[in-house]
C-alpha cells in the first residue's frame, strides 16, 4: 500500500509539470509569434495563458495545505507560476529551469547571453532583464553568486522583481 501513495504522488508530480511545460511553451510561443498576431489577439491568448497558471497555482495551494508530503517538490514550481503570474519574470525558458531546479541550465544560459552580448547578437536591454531573471532565479534556488553578480542585481532589479522576492520568501 505504501508504495501506491509513492506512485501516485510521482504521478501528480508529473501531471502539474506538464502541464506548467505546456503553459511556459505557450507564452515562449506566442512571444516568438508576437509580430505576427495582432494586439487584441495577443493579449487574449497571453491572458487566457496566465489564467491558466493562475489555476494551476490555486491547485498546488490547495495541495500543498492538504498534503506535507508534496510541499518541498511543489513549492518550487509553485514559485514560477507566481514568477510568472506576477510578471516578474518575462522569459517563459527561465521560468521553466527554475521551475525544474535546473541552476546549471541556467547557468549555461547566462554564458551564452554575455557571448551573445559580445558579439552582437543581443541587444544591452534584453541582456539586463534576463539575467536579472537568471540571477534571481538562481539565488532562489539557494546557489552561490558572484560579488559581481550580486552588484549587478542589486544595480539593476526591478519593481516586478521586488514583488517576487517578498511574495517567495512569504511562501518559503
Amino acid at each position: 500500500m505504501a508504495s501506491r501513495g509513492t506512485t501516485e504522488t510521482s504521478k501528480l508530480k508529473q501531471n502539474l509539470e506538464d502541464q506548467l511545460d505546456r503553459l511556459m511553451q505557450q507564452l515562449q510561443d506566442l512571444e516568438e509569434c508576437r509580430e505576427e498576431l495582432d494586439a487584441d489577439e495577443y493579449e487574449e491568448t497571453k491572458k487566457e495563458t496566465l489564467e491558466q497558471l493562475s489555476e494551476i497555482n490555486d491547485s498546488l495551494k490547495k495541495i500543498m495545505s492538504g498534503d506535507m508530503t508534496l510541499v518541498d517538490e511543489l513549492s518550487g514550481m509553485q514559485l514560477a507560476i507566481q514568477a510568472a503570474i506576477s510578471q516578474a519574470f518575462k522569459t517563459p525558458e527561465v521560468i521553466r529551469m527554475f521551475a525544474k531546479k535546473q541552476p546549471r541550465q541556467l547557468r549555461t544560459r547566462l554564458a551564452e547571453m554575455d557571448r551573445d552580448l559580445m558579439v552582437g547578437k543581443l541587444g544591452r536591454d534584453i541582456y539586463t532583464q534576463q539575467k536579472v531573471e537568471i540571477l534571481t532565479a538562481l539565488r532562489k534556488l539557494g546557489e552561490k553568486l558572484t560579488p559581481d553578480d550580486e552588484m549587478f542585481l542589486s544595480a539593476n532589479a526591478g519593481a516586478a522583481l521586488s514583488q517576487f522576492e517578498t511574495v517567495s520568501t512569504d511562501l518559503g
